[in-house]
């Protein structure tokens, strides 16, 4: 999910005040949700703008399909770019990158990268990210990350595979001649990655099942991170395997994540992420706290109260406007219901026992429980103390 086009800075978060709740259609809503059963990722060109038809498309990866270009007004198939293991079947990337000049599609599976020519569809060049699958050298296992650097002639990958004292999750690349600068060291399995837009030798990187944000800089030991931004402690943030992506203004000075409790937090980067001379050799990274908290969709519920969760998976800053959009949606299940069949249906085959003797049947539901959304919503929230309240 990103705002295009680029940047303005966001201007301090003294007030928050929900502007619009974005409602979507439902026959759009129903025709997207059976789409994105199968889809794995999807990615927007850089100056994507409905002003510019050329560059208004965006690129998606679906299971066992080719990767495909698609125009962003009215969905027609512009170009594919297929992914082909050694036994002819297709393979869908589990991550997408534009490089800054949008004439190249980076595509991230496992053990490899795919680069792609925008112009010229068709078979891409494999970058192998291990020399070999016995091989412990460099990255194994899905890549689910890419991002480029805004100044620099590099960008960063990330395994989902988590990292040891052998091999890390996270190698920074140069694009000129596609060959692995130096390793990262990441920890758990990674999914997000985000270069600071100002400080683009700040690197940021989000894990699976964890609550925290690292940051490292790349000038320095890149082995020990600088700064990790943490949510309050809560069990209830490790439970969700579901991506959570994280996002920084264009100014470099907020970072803003959400959970999976349905609250938003922001951070205060600021000068936090520069090195000195002492801290340089300090071995212990800095902990940072969030500066907001908010509750953004239904969260603050009772800890036992699991299937009431809605997961805010993305967030993004308007980088013309003081506002933050928001977006939820998980899968739920109804848990307990066959628990309770089976129990009634235990008790009355017990009544059944008692009385004749003769029968014991036990009935068993065998449907499965079907997933469904509690919120699909997005939201746009402002940080200007001077915006008024307006409903959709």
């Amino acid at each position: 999910m990103d705002w295009k086009p680029a940047p303005l800075a966001v201007s301090y978060p003294l007030d928050l005040v929900l502007i619009k709740n974005l409602d979507v259609d439902p026959d759009f809503a129903n025709n997207f949700t059976r789409c994105a059963r199968c889809g794995r990722q999807f990615c927007l060109v850089s100056w994507a703008s409905s002003n510019n038809a050329p560059a208004y498309c965006f690129v998606a990866s679906v299971r066992d399909c080719l990767v495909k270009l698609l125009d962003a007004s009215d969905g027609r198939l512009r170009a594919s770019y297929p992914i082909i293991d050694h036994r002819e079947r297709f393979i869908a990337p589990h991550s997408l990158a534009f490089n800054l000049t949008a004439d190249k599609l980076y595509c991230g599976f496992e053990d490899a990268v795919e680069i792609f020519d925008i112009q010229q569809p068709g078979e891409g060049d494999r970058l192998p990210t291990t020399p070999s699958k016995k091989s412990k050298d460099g990255l194994k296992g899905i890549i689910s990350s890419i991002a480029f650097s805004s100044f620099y002639d590099y960008y960063v990958i990330g395994s989902l595979t988590p990292s040891s004292q052998a091999m890390d999750n996270i190698a920074l690349y140069s694009e000129s001649n596609q060959a692995a600068i130096m390793p990262i060291g990441g920890a758990y399995s990674h999914s997000g990655l985000k270069f600071n837009p100002t400080r683009p030798h700040i690197l940021y990187a989000a894990f699976r099942r964890h609550d925290a944000i690292y940051a490292w800089d790349l000038r320095s030991d890149t082995s020990i991170p600088v700064k990790v931004c943490r949510t309050s402690p809560d069990s209830r943030k490790t439970l969700t395997n579901q991506k959570i992506e994280f996002d920084i203004d264009y100014a470099g000075r907020w970072l803003s994540v959400g959970d999976q409790n349905g609250c938003v937090s922001i951070f205060d980067l600021g000068d936090s992420d520069e090195l000195d001379s002492e801290q340089s050799l300090a071995i212990a990274p800095q902990n940072i706290g969030p500066k907001m908290t908010f509750d953004a969709h239904g969260g603050k519920f009772p800890r036992h109260s699991r299937s009431s969760f809605y997961v805010v998976g993305c967030v993004a800053f308007q980088p013309l406007h003081s506002n933050l959009l928001s977006a939820s949606g998980s899968r739920h299940f109804d848990e307990g219901i066959g628990e309770g069949d089976s129990d009634d249906s235990d008790g009355d085959s017990t009544d059944q026992e008692s009385d004749s003797g003769s029968q014991n049947v036990i009935a068993v539901s065998r449907r499965q429980p079907l997933p469904y959304v509690k919120d699909s919503s997005l939201k746009l929230w402002s940080f200007d103390p001077t915006q008024t309240v307006h409903h959709a």
